[in-house]
């Protein structure tokens, strides 16, 4: 195109002016955006069904599922509707779930999580029986079992004890082995805690159960919607002294580096889209699989927004997504599992 063509479609700025000379760009990235075909052709990261769990919350001594109030289509599930509910899930192409309890039996350890009759067991055992060939993940913790809603036992002085909290993971660990679970997902950064779970399992038999470490678990205010479906909520104190301070990220490579040590055999980051920098910092350190927990927080805050029409919500939801496996997630842990692989099977990622 001659500058007199130029010329033509306006009155160029003083500083296009000042570039006239220079040649028109050769390089336009354009030309693979022009239509969703270019763009689906090119898309560095995709999403699939095999990429998601799905957190799912259980109940006992109810007769029916409630609604969320504060996760607005999540379901605390009664122990009698859990399995038409993880059939139904299977049936739409998902393939993990992760269990957490809301307990009525409730003590200073969370000694009904130990106990083989407890519903710590009893919600993996029926979940693995209605669906055997979905993975089942059992999240190792005890603040859903305990009635302060720490993550273990206390100390006198009102901490948790890191070292008895170890013994009873170990313990629990079992438990959900020998309950059916597939995999095991400890969630209380105590230190120590992979290897003592890998003992223990090891010692048991187990030795083919992996491990899912909560590796990198920040003490963060989006967890707020989750403590109120789990009952979890604290009685008094907070959890700083086992989570992670939001502001590290050394640490937190640190923290999942020792996990790896101690033998995780995946490493998550929690949460999600605030900690983007820490799940891509710690996939340069590590070839194992990383998975990211889109926790209860953003997932609301989403689901809100879209309410009040401030955004559309399968747009925020899948580009939420996308940007976890832009990161290096190989895992997704989301309360949108359902809803995305939906969106998958219709083509969503082909169209936009």
């Amino acid at each position: 195109m001659t500058q007199t063509q130029i010329k033509k479609l306006g009155s160029p700025s003083s500083s296009f002016q000042h570039n006239m000379d220079a040649p028109l760009p050769i390089i336009r990235k354009r030309r693979l955006r022009q239509n969703a075909g270019f763009r689906s052709m090119v898309r560095e990261n995709t999403l699939s069904a095999s990429d998601f769990i799905l957190p799912m919350f259980v109940e006992e001594n109810v007769s029916e599922r409630a609604a969320i109030s504060s996760l607005p289509g999540v379901y605390r599930e009664s122990e009698q509707s859990l399995g038409n509910i993880v059939k139904d899930a299977a049936a739409t192409g998902l393939k993990s779930i992760m269990l957490f309890g809301v307990s009525h039996n409730k003590d200073e350890s969370g000694a009904d999580s130990l106990h083989s009759k407890g519903l710590f067991a009893r919600m993996i055992d029926r979940a693995k029986q209605a669906s055997p060939e979905t993975l089942v993940v059992a999240d190792l913790c005890f603040c859903e079992y305990t009635d302060h809603g720490h993550c273990g036992p206390l100390t006198k002085h009102g901490d948790v004890d890191n070292d008895a909290t170890l013994e009873n993971l170990m313990r629990q660990a079992v438990v959900a082995a020998e309950a059916g679970a597939d995999m095991v997902a400890p969630s209380g950064m105590m230190d120590g805690m992979v290897a003592a779970i890998r003992e223990g399992l090891d010692q048991s038999g187990f030795e083919h159960v992996p491990i899912m470490s909560y590796a990198t678990k920040f003490a963060s205010c989006f967890y707020g919607p989750f403590r109120d479906a789990a009952g979890c909520g604290l009685g008094k104190g907070n959890r700083k002294t086992y989570q992670m301070d939001p502001a590290n990220a050394r640490e937190a490579i640190e923290e999942a580096m020792q996990d790896e040590m101690e033998g995780a055999d995946i490493l998550m980051v929690k949460p999600g889209m605030p900690y983007l920098d820490i799940l891509a910092n710690i996939r340069q350190e590590t070839n194992l699989p990383l998975a990211i927990y889109q926790v209860s927080g953003e997932y609301a805050m989403i689901k809100s927004a879209a309410e009040k029409g401030l955004l559309d919500e399968t747009d925020a939801m899948m580009e939420s997504l996308l940007a976890f496996k832009r990161a290096g997630a190989d895992i997704i842990l989301s309360y949108f599992s359902l809803d995305a692989i939906k969106q998958i099977k219709d083509g969503y990622l082909e169209n936009v």
